[in-house]
């Protein structure tokens, strides 16, 4: 596999996992949070869900549909449900 750049948005990925055969990174800057599924064979990305505004995300797991990502500078974990699954 090739390296490549896991999100386009140019914020920083803080973390990766695999969920179902599927590659999944968060990003977080400033105020800004997105979860990203990627394509591990191009870098592409196939679905992206964004936190709402102020909500950083950091750090990733997941089971099923829900992902539990730090809640960035609150201190708290936070538990992130997949939408339309």
């Amino acid at each position: 596999m090739n390296p490549f750049v896991c999100d386009s948005s140019g914020r920083f990925v803080t973390d990766v996992t695999w969920i179902g055969g599927e590659l999944w990174d968060v990003s977080w800057e400033n105020d800004e949070s997105s979860l990203w599924r990627i394509n591990p064979e191009t870098g592409e990305v196939l679905e992206q869900l964004d936190m709402p505004e102020g909500v950083g995300v950091s750090g990733l797991e997941a089971t099923g549909d829900t992902f539990y990502c730090g809640g960035g500078r609150t201190g708290k974990i936070r538990a992130v449900r997949r939408p339309g699954r």
